[in-house]
């Protein structure tokens, strides 16, 4: 039989490719960790690693077992997590993270929704951009994170649930020279267009029109995370901004933003989904957190198909 905490180890020596530092994160002394090691590959009857190096490098047979120990050892944390939360009803705390565009759009509704509701839970919010948290997620140091659909990789080990569509587009202050009037893109870009980071379809559709050949890379004018930085670029320069409609309702309400009529844009939405890791029950905390995710979403934002300009 398989002893998990000795697959642990051999996780850590994969990870570190040094016995000491393995070692010292398994608490352990070195000779004791190497006696580990040592006894797994006895009863496999198996060279894991290759020790004639500084570094620590699997060998191809252990390259075979430490992936299917990593996946077991997800599968027994699995099941003790399952069983804890089927013993005990409670919701507990909860660590989960969105991406600039959920924080900015739905997380100020969110959080005193739940305050409100559960003032004895504790929340840790990771806000970062999909990569750091898809990172995260895979260390389980969150539950689940919201991000951009179309941004996602292909990836067995996590799941994707689409939360629904939200209006986006291209917003620009009052005194905008092309306030109130069509324009194309090529008219536009010009005065200068700031973003968050665009998934590559959106990226591709405004290279489309601009003329720009397929394979070429595409420079933003401005690139930034912060929506509040692209607001003051936005209210005070003829700087136009890409982003979800519910980033700026306040603007928008005032007359301070409007929304601009771009010829041929089709990519005017925003897809946001709860990314989570595969075979895993989320928590009964995280499934309330993520209905007010839906339910916001539903019943304010969500738009059926995206809103395609009428072509010149």
């Amino acid at each position: 039989m398989m002893d998990l905490k000795r697959l642990g180890h051999l996780l850590l020596l994969a990870e570190e490719r040094h016995f000491g530092r393995a070692a010292e994160r398994a608490f352990l002394s070195q000779p004791a960790f190497s006696r580990s090691i040592q006894s797994i590959e006895g009863d496999l009857g198996l060279r894991l690693f290759d020790r004639e190096t500084a570094d620590v490098c699997p060998t191809r047979a252990g390259d075979f077992v430490i992936e299917r120990a990593r996946r077991l050892l997800f599968e027994a944390r699995s099941v003790e997590r399952d069983i804890a939360l089927y013993k005990d009803a409670s919701l507990g705390d909860l660590a989960f993270g969105t991406g600039p565009f959920p924080a900015a759009a739905l997380l100020h509704r969110v959080m005193p929704e739940l305050r409100e509701t559960y003032p004895d839970a504790r929340f840790r919010i990771e806000v970062l951009n999909w990569e750091l948290l898809y990172e995260r997620l895979l260390k389980e140091d969150i539950e689940f994170f919201v991000a951009e659909l179309r941004d996602l990789p292909a990836d067995p080990r996590i799941d994707a649930m689409p939360l629904g569509r939200l209006q986006a587009g291209i917003f620009v202050r009052a005194q905008h020279p092309f306030a109130g009037r069509r324009c194309t893109l090529q008219e536009l870009w010009p005065l200068g267009l700031a973003t968050t980071k665009l998934p590559s379809s959106v990226m591709n559709e405004l290279g489309r029109l601009l003329g720009i050949p397929q394979g070429t890379s595409l420079r933003q004018t401005i690139q930034s995370d912060d929506y509040s930085l692209l607001k003051t670029l936005v209210l005070s320069t003829d700087t136009a901004v890409a982003v979800p409609e519910a980033v700026v309702t306040a603007e928008l309400a005032t007359g301070q933003l409007v929304r601009l009529q771009v010829e041929n844009l089709q990519s005017d939405y925003a897809q946001p989904a709860v990314v989570s890791l595969a075979h895993r029950t989320l928590s009964p905390m995280a499934q309330r957190v993520i209905r007010i995710f839906q339910d916001l979403i539903r019943s304010e934002a969500c738009v059926q198909a995206p809103m395609t300009a009428t072509p010149s």
